[in-house]
C-alpha cells in the first residue's frame, strides 16, 4: 500500500454526560448541530479540504447512528481506493478485548491502523468541535519547525484560562511549560485538542505510555508532559478563526445561536471552505402564507405555519399555525402543535410539543425535571422521543427526560423510540 504523507484520527467516543438527554442515545459527535449538520461533520469537512484523504474515526459509546452516518465517507470525498473513512471501535487485541481508556490509548490500540499506511505524520482530532481551520497550514509549520509535536492554541480571555490546558511558550513557538487547568495561569493560550505528531516520535512515546500502569492514557494529562519532560520539540500553533467545545448545554445552544448573530464568525455559505454533510432526501421547506418567520435557520422538510423567531431548526420540523419558538434548538422531527410556545429550548430528535403547552422562557422554578447542573442560563431541555401533554408547563432550566416512571404526570404523554 502506498505510503500517506499524514493520516488523521478523530477521537469520537466520549460519553458526553455533560449534554444530558441529547446523548442518551447518541455518540457526541452526531449530536444534529446548524439545522442540517451534525458535529462530526466539521472536522471531517475540515479534512477533506485540507486534502487529508484517509480518516480513523475512533468510536465507542452510542456508535450505531454515528457510524450509519459515516459510512464509507462519501459525502465528504472520503470514498477512497487507498485512504477513506474507517470506523474504529475497540476490537480484541492479544487474547483480550478492552474500552478505549483515555484518548492516546484510543491512539495505541489503533497503532496497527496507522502502521498500514506508514505516515510520516499523524493529526489527531476530537469529534466534538464547531470550527473551520486548513490542517495543511498547521502541517507547514510542524514540517517547517522539525517538530515531534505540533499544538493548536488559541488565545482565550484570561479568566476563562484555568477550564483549558494551557501552554507558554518562548519567542519562536516552542511549547516551554504546559499545565491542565491550572488555578493561576501563566499563559492564555489555551489547547485547542488539535495536535500533529511525527508518527515515529508519537508511537515511541505510546508504547512507553501503555507500559506505565500509573498513566491514565491521556493526551494531556500524560503523553504532552512526557515529551516536554523527555526535551522533544513542542510547537504552538496560533489559530485566530471561530473555535467552539459543544460538550455542554450551554456551549451547543451558543453554537447555534453564533449561526445567527455572528455569521461572519463561521460562514456555512463560503463556496471555498465547504462544510460536507449526509442529508436524508427531504421536500423543500415550506413557509406558510401566515407564517411570521425571523433570523432563523432551517432546512428540508420543515413546515412553518406559526412563528418562528431566532431559532435553528432541523429537517422536518413542524411549527404548527399560532404556536410559537423563540430562541430555540429543534432537532429533527420534532413537533411544535397549534398554540404551543417553546423559548429557549433544545428540543430532542422526534419530540412533540403539545397543544398550547408552554416550555422554557420565564423565570426558573423548582420542578421534578430541574437540572441546575447541566441546564445552565435559563436553558431548557427535551429528551428524545417524547411526546408532551397538550397545556403542560415546564420552566426554564429544566431537562425533560424519558423516564418509564414519569410517564403518567402532568408532562409526559408517551414516550416512543426515535432514534
Amino acid at each position: 500500500m502506498a505510503r500517506k504523507d499524514i493520516i488523521a484520527m478523530i477521537l469520537a467516543g466520549g460519553q458526553g454526560a455533560r449534554l444530558g438527554v441529547l446523548t442518551r442515545l447518541l455518540a457526541k459527535p452526531a449530536v444534529p448541530f446548524g439545522s442540517r449538520y451534525r458535529v462530526i461533520d466539521f472536522p471531517l469537512s475540515n479534512c477533506a479540504n485540507s486534502s487529508i484523504d484517509t480518516v480513523g474515526v475512533l468510536t465507542q459509546y452510542q456508535p450505531l447512528q454515528l457510524n450509519t452516518y459515516i459510512g464509507n465517507g462519501h459525502p465528504w470525498d472520503l470514498d477512497r481506493n487507498n485512504g477513506g473513512a474507517f470506523i474504529l471501535p475497540p476490537f480484541i487485541r492479544s487474547g483480550r478485548s478492552e474500552w478505549y481508556k483515555g484518548t492516546a490509548n484510543a491512539i495505541f490500540q489503533n497503532m496497527d491502523f496507522i502502521d498500514n499506511y506508514n505516515p510520516e505524520y499523524v493529526l489527531i482530532l476530537s469529534g466534538d468541535h464547531i470550527y473551520k481551520m486548513d490542517y495543511s497550514r498547521m502541517l507547514a509549520e510542524h514540517i517547517a519547525h522539525k517538530a515531534d509535536a505540533t499544538i493548536a492554541v488559541i488565545e482565550v480571555p484570561w479568566a476563562e484560562a484555568p477550564r483549558f490546558g494551557i501552554m507558554t511558550t518562548n519567542a519562536e513557538d516552542h511549547i516551554t511549560e504546559f499545565a491542565e487547568k491550572p488555578k493561576k495561569p501563566n499563559s492564555n493560550l489555551a489547547s485547542m485538542g488539535i495536535y500533529i505528531f511525527t508518527w515515529d516520535a508519537l508511537r515511541r512515546v505510546l508504547i512507553e505510555d501503555d507500559a506505565n500502569k500509573d498513566s491514565k492514557n491521556d493526551f494531556g494529562q500524560n503523553i504532552i508532559p512526557k515529551m516536554l519532560d523527555d526535551h522533544m520539540k513542542l510547537v504552538a500553533y496560533r489559530f485566530s478563526g471561530y473555535w467552539k467545545d459543544v460538550g455542554t448545554i450551554g456551549s451547543l445552544w451558543e453554537a447555534n445561536m453564533d449561526l445567527l448573530d455572528h455569521p461572519e464568525q463561521l460562514s456555512l455559505f463560503d463556496r471555498s471552505w465547504k462544510i460536507y454533510s449526509k442529508n436524508p432526501v427531504k421536500p423543500a421547506h415550506y413557509i406558510g402564507r401566515d407564517a411570521h418567520v425571523q433570523n432563523s435557520a432551517m432546512t428540508d422538510g420543515c413546515i412553518i405555519e406559526g412563528e418562528v423567531i431566532h431559532s435553528v431548526l432541523s429537517d422536518s420540523v413542524t411549527v404548527e399555525r399560532g404556536a410559537s419558538v423563540r430562541n430555540s434548538i429543534l432537532m429533527p422531527g420534532v413537533t411544535v402543535r397549534a398554540g404551543a410556545v417553546v423559548e429557549k429550548t433544545i428540543v430532542g430528535i422526534g419530540s412533540v410539543i403539545g397543544e398550547n403547552a408552554r416550555i422554557g422562557g420565564g423565570e426558573e422554578a423548582d420542578c421534578p425535571y430541574a437540572n441546575r447542573q447541566l441546564c445552565t442560563d435559563g436553558i431548557t431541555v427535551v429528551d428524545t422521543g417524547l411526546q408532551l401533554r397538550k397545556d403542560a408547563r415546564v420552566p426554564s432550566g429544566c431537562m425533560v427526560e424519558s423516564r418509564e416512571d414519569i410517564v403518567d404526570n402532568e408532562v409526559i404523554e408517551r414516550i416512543f423510540r426515535v432514534v
